[in-house]
């Protein structure tokens, strides 16, 4: 006669160490489960409102500056650095970690309007209202002293003057080559006093300059006539130009899809272009109730930060036609410059007061080491938060914030003229023939024409 015997070894059930967890088996077999998908909808709830409970996104602010901060420029060799720039001629090396000034750059008699760093985060290139273009050293050895350091002064490399006043300035990705924009873009050569190359196309300032990040030949500028232009250092003339209705204040390539850029417009939106395709915008990102100031994409490319002259910073996903995220405080005036830092999980802005702000990407991130343990639940929280993240309570949990007051009414105001506008389109395509009116997409709204 056969017996069976339910046989359990006590070596797996017994642990070596007290620390050590119990082994617990389970069978997931879905008939012995019936409420699985409740008890995880649940937990999709409470993981939603553990990120509201744990928001605490705004970590420091940097102040030194004793005028408005109007620009802001990344090390791409020093993961900690930052370099910022104000309306007094003051520019000065950040240390994050520390929040401390690593170095001053004086010498500039009037605003300095762009700052940008060579690719090897050497040499540091800023321009001005003073007509100069400057080039400095970037102290290596004082980059692992976080201490405050206010009288270590540096000397410009070369000092470049100019017949008109710089609004900006970015450097190849690879290259000895950097561009300004002013009443017109010039190319410069770090070993050379004049520009080796000029642009013009009109007689309107040029107000921002970005180099593409996969291709070094290849920028992008806005203009004073609302205009977007592309450029290409093998070309002699420039190579397109998009006319809106509205002036860019700014321009961010993504770079991880360097066909694509998001323009920083006046009328309080973004607008995502593909360069090869420019008759019409990719995406419009809405949500600020003044004009954008500037834009900084990720590393990642999965979305970009942006500041407004209404006092906030928003972060959007790349295509994404909402903010996913919303950063104020009550001491933060008009935003003039935000910044992604070079490994995506801090936002620095700096703004009108003359503080630099740093916040953390995600505002429930948890900082400093997580056990693995802990590493596995934050992403067990993420993928069932994912998971039923359609659910109206989820979702009505996830979008909610809180906003000042004026921000809020502002928001209000503009959804009702928007919805005034639809209403009376809507009115007048009805009242007239079929077919003798269209309505445009928003994407196409915007753009007045475009010119080879």
């Amino acid at each position: 006669m056969k017996v069976k015997v339910i046989s359990r070894s006590t070596d797996e059930f017994t642990r070596e160490r007290s620390q050590d967890l119990q082994r617990v088996f389970r069978n997931f077999d879905p008939n012995l489960r019936k409420q699985e998908k409740a008890v995880e909808y649940v937990r999709a709830l409470n993981a939603a409102k553990l990120d509201k409970v744990f928001a605490r996104p705004f970590i420091g602010a940097m102040d030194g500056h004793i005028d408005s901060i109007s620009c802001m420029a990344k090390n791409p060799n020093y993961l900690k650095g930052i370099f910022s720039g104000s309306m007094d001629g003051d520019i000065r090396l950040w240390d994050i970690a520390s929040r401390q000034t690593i170095c001053q750059f004086p010498g500039h008699k009037g605003a300095v309007r762009g700052l940008t760093a060579s690719t090897d985060g050497r040499i540091l290139v800023s321009c001005g209202t003073d007509c100069t273009v400057r080039l400095w050293n970037v102290p290596v050895a004082t980059i692992g002293n976080s201490d405050d350091s206010s009288d270590n002064s540096m000397k410009p490399l070369a000092v470049h003057v100019w017949k008109h006043a710089f609004w900006g300035v970015d450097h190849q990705q690879d290259g000895n080559l950097f561009a300004t924009a002013g009443a017109q873009v010039d190319i410069w050569d770090h070993n050379r006093s004049q520009p080796v190359n000029t642009f013009q196309w009109g007689n309107d300032t040029v107000i921002s300059v970005r180099f593409n990040p996969g291709e070094p030949a290849v920028f992008a500028a806005s203009a004073s006539d609302r205009s977007l232009i592309l450029y290409d250092l093998r070309m002699s003339s420039p190579a397109r130009k998009l006319i809106m209705r509205t002036k860019t204040n700014s321009i961010s390539w993504n770079p991880m899809e360097p066909m694509n850029f998001t323009a920083a417009n006046e009328d309080c939106n973004c607008y995502s272009y593909d360069a090869r395709k420019l008759d019409e915008a990719k995406c419009v990102h809405k949500d600020h109730v003044s004009a954008v100031m500037d834009i900084d994409y990720s590393p990642t490319g999965r979305e970009f930060v942006t500041g407004s002259y209404d006092r906030t910073v928003r972060i959007f996903q790349y295509n994404g036609g909402h903010s996913r995220e919303i950063y104020h405080t009550k001491r933060m005036q008009r935003v003039f410059c935000v910044k992604f830092t070079c490994d995506a999980s801090y936002v620095v802005s700096g703004s009108d007061d003359t503080n630099l702000r740093l916040w953390k990407a995600k505002a429930s991130e948890q900082l400093g080491v997580l056990l693995p343990r802990e590493q596995k639940k934050h992403e067990y929280h993420e993928a069932v938060k994912n998971r039923y993240k359609h659910l109206p309570e989820v979702k009505r949990i996830v979008r909610h914030r809180h906003l000042p007051k004026p921000i809020y009414k502002a928001a209000s105001l503009r959804r009702t003229m928007t919805e005034a506008e639809r209403r009376k389109e809507e009115r007048r395509k009805a009242h007239s023939a079929p077919g003798s009116t269209s309505t445009e997409p928003l994407r196409k709204r915007r753009i007045i024409q475009e010119v080879e």
